[in-house]
């Protein structure tokens, strides 16, 4: 039966990756030959700077793979824009043990594909390549030119010092009225901090600019009340005596987990992070006949409860009519409370009491969300350990649930 579970979401996991609906947008890319071709273009929300994308003609379903190092300029309308440009670029690591302990940084020509942030006046540009943050800017129709910023080593590499140049750079080339001294001098190297300084000095400027970074985005942070339906089984087994192996019946039961659910905000909103505390507990009696003990028989009585915290990543699959389907799994954790399962004679004399202490185990879970507030799910927590305490004893537990959600934050 749980090998049939298992089958059963993977095969779902595969079928929702096939079928699900793929976001091509309005677009366009100039070549190398400076030739312009309108398309769509598959929207990924690139967290990095993108290698390739894959794009569409117009009145054609074929999908066509872009290979960016051909392409010197392509853009989803309204919402991202890329420029490929030669320029110098200092690529000093910002890890201690790689880190240099000369100040300047080392410019190396390069040719690179850029994120426009900004486009104006002043026009801000960025290049993320895993842990490498750099930004450009430019104003009119000067040169690119990175904004230089460098961690650095001092007092025999015992300390670390911070070359802050680009706010110079700032107070030099972008000075404008309504600029105070301190905006430039407490100005951070980062890409909140930049997009608002440059969003200042074009409107300070009273000229024309477009953003190509989206708006902050909302619903990055959900708290959803998530009541389910459990069905849960258990079985011990004892490898020196038969006197206590028992295999529980399957016990449905009610129980209630509050999820806080984190966006990351790239890739569309695709991925999230989900830590849910939940309540959870089981209940169960089961009569052997035995030969070992007076009367015959022997009764195992299960009494645990729990607060389960799973701990994972998700992935949507969006759909249409502000709809979407997910996947997750997780690393799930359990506090157990005053748990035991009681073994007695026929008369009702306890033989044994056992304390439950559960092992961690994994969760997959596979559902759907409408309208970002209702949600059902079908979750399968993988076997675990509930006596790990207890060398000689083997146990299994496992729980399917199916799962209600509304999110009212």
């Amino acid at each position: 039966m749980k090998k049939q579970i298992l089958f059963l979401v993977l095969t779902l996991v595969l079928s929702i990756n096939s079928y699900s609906q793929i976001t091509y947008e309005n677009g366009y890319f100039i070549d190398q030959n400076n030739k312009k071709t309108d398309c769509l273009i598959e929207n990924l929300d690139w967290k990095n700077i993108p290698t390739s994308f894959k794009y569409k003609l117009p009145e054609s379903q074929d999908i066509i793979i872009a290979d960016i190092k051909t392409i010197k300029e392509f853009a989803i309308s309204g919402e991202s824009k890329y420029i490929r440009t030669s320029l110098k670029i200092d690529r000093s690591s910002k890890f201690i043990e790689n880190m240099s302990t000369d100040k300047d940084p080392v410019f190396k020509e390069e040719t690179l594909l850029l994120k426009v942030l900004i486009e104006g006046k002043a026009s801000l540009y960025m290049y993320d390549e895993g842990s490498l943050t750099r930004f450009f800017y430019k104003v009119n129709d000067a040169e690119i030119k990175q904004l230089v910023y460098k961690p650095y080593l001092i007092n025999g590499n015992s300390s670390i010092a911070k070359n802050n140049y680009f706010r110079e750079q700032l107070f030099i080339d972008l000075k404008c009225d309504n600029i105070l001294q301190r905006d430039y001098e407490n100005l951070s190297y980062d890409r909140r901090a930049l997009l608002k300084f440059f969003i200042k000095y074009n409107k300070c400027s009273d000229t024309n600019f477009t953003e190509f970074e989206k708006k902050e985005k909302k619903d990055l942070f959900n708290l959803t009340v998530r009541p389910r339906l459990n069905n849960s089984s258990l079985s011990i087994s004892n490898s020196n005596t038969d006197l206590y192996n028992f295999e529980f019946d399957s016990k449905s039961s009610l129980s209630l987990g509050v999820e806080a659910e984190f966006i990351l905000p790239f890739n569309r909103n695709k991925w999230s992070l989900i830590v849910e505390p939940t309540y959870q507990f089981y209940k169960a009696e089961k009569t052997n006949e035995t030969t070992s003990l007076v009367g015959g028989e022997i009764t195992a009585k299960v009494d645990y409860k729990s607060v389960e915290l799973p701990i994972g990543v998700r992935h949507y699959f969006f759909l249409k009519n502000d709809s979407k389907i997910f996947i997750n799994a997780s690393y799930l954790i359990d506090f157990g409370s005053n748990s035991k399962i009681e073994f007695s004679r026929k008369d009702g004399s306890i033989i044994n009491s056992l304390d439950i202490k559960s092992g961690s185990t994994f969760a997959l879970g596979i559902g759907g969300k409408l309208h970002d507030k209702y949600s059902i799910e079908f979750r399968y927590l993988i076997n675990r350990t509930i006596l790990k305490n207890y060398l000689f004893l083997d146990s299994s537990y496992s729980t399917a649930s199916l799962i209600l959600g509304y999110s009212f934050f």
